[in-house]
């Protein structure tokens, strides 16, 4: 391999635009195609980008030796025959979010990497954010004590998606932050899904769910296509600190919270006598941490070409991919069973 990793982003459309750039900003990248079954369209996105071949011609991207590794950003569905096709190759594999549409497909893009020493990651960028690694730091570092409860917001009007519902479009976001925030022996173990089709689309668009963890805490997400209003939030509520990320607000982003509930027990009294139990309400300060702005999709791609250069898995790997998907799964389940509660299987 040169020093540089060559790449091909595969898909003109919403998302692709947005690694060119970003690839193109990252050192140890060197793009090489854009495809796209529009080939005019991937002409139009790339403009001055005049050393990137614009193709439809998925086949000769993957023939050409000079590619390592390819960037999928195609709808869902699509997502698992060109990543196989790409692992085939012996190429290393990026893939926008969720994995694959399917549980049992993303198990067979993990398995084929492993199988092959390649690199597959999941674009979950969010992961990538200062916001999220500073909250990551302060669950890992103990800052906020045991987690007692999850609650995130991700509403906003549009955009709705042809093939996949608000919970398989939307909601790997906050899941796939929840699966990076939580410590590694805290687990999702079971999840209830409600969702609503007001628009007659086949599908939901607006969604809910209720994540049981492994500690009997418990998260709330709330996805939604139909609000006119744009908001992205996430409270994570600790016993000793709650830190709150509003991700609409550029001048805090992050907010830690020293107020809260604490429990107390009468002297030696039956601790599960609810009538012993005295709670005092703390009301500490507020800090809101200094963080660094930094595109997050550059610190993705800066960690893909890392994981390749190292030999080693990147932050958000397939397995990260998988867990999410696992949920989404254990959802849909629960959604045909009108919210009951759904076990989520363990990876």
């Amino acid at each position: 391999m040169t020093d540089s990793i060559g790449l091909a982003v595969i898909g003109a459309g919403y998302w692709g635009p947005n690694l060119v750039r970003n690839a193109m900003a990252t050192a140890a990248v060197d793009v090489r195609y854009l495809c796209d079954l529009d080939e005019q369209r991937a002409r139009q996105v790339l403009g001055r980008y005049s050393t990137i071949t614009a193709t439809d011609d998925y086949d000769r991207v993957l023939d050409d030796p000079g590619v390592q590794a390819v960037a999928i950003a195609t709808p869902a569905a699509s997502h698992f025959p060109l990543a196989m096709a790409a692992l085939d190759a012996g190429k290393h594999v990026l893939v926008e979010k969720p994995l694959t549409s399917s549980l049992a497909d993303g198990e067979k893009l993990v398995q084929a990497a492993e199988d092959r020493g390649l690199v597959l990651m999941c674009d979950h960028t969010y992961c990538y954010t200062s916001a999220v690694r500073e909250m990551r730091r302060l669950v890992h570092d103990g800052g906020l004590g045991d987690v007692q409860f999850v609650d995130s917001v991700r509403i906003n009007l549009g955009l709705v998606q042809p093939d996949v519902d608000v919970l398989w479009d939307l909601a790997p976001h906050d899941l796939s932050i929840l699966d990076f925030l939580l410590p590694e022996h805290v687990s999702v173990v079971a999840v209830a899904a409600q969702g609503a089709d007001p628009l007659g689309h086949g599908m939901p668009c607006v969604g809910y769910l209720t994540l049981r963890l492994s500690t009997g805490a418990i998260a709330h997400v709330h996805v939604n296509w139909l609000s006119p209003i744009k908001i992205r939030t996430m409270v994570i509520g600790g016993s000793q600190r709650t830190v709150v990320w509003d991700d609409m607000n550029p001048s805090q982003r992050l907010a830690v919270y020293d107020r809260g509930v604490d429990r107390e027990v009468a002297g030696d009294l039956d601790p599960d006598d609810r009538k012993q139990i005295r709670v005092s309400y703390r009301t500490g300060e507020m800090v809101a941490p200094a963080l660094p702005e930094r595109e997050a999709l550059l610190a993705m791609m800066t960690e893909f070409a890392a994981s390749i250069s190292e030999g080693r898995q990147p932050a958000t790997d397939g397995r990260a991919g998988l867990r999410v998907m696992t949920i989404l799964e254990a959802a849909e389940r629960s959604l045909g069973h009108e919210g009951s509660l759904v076990a989520v299987e363990a990876l």
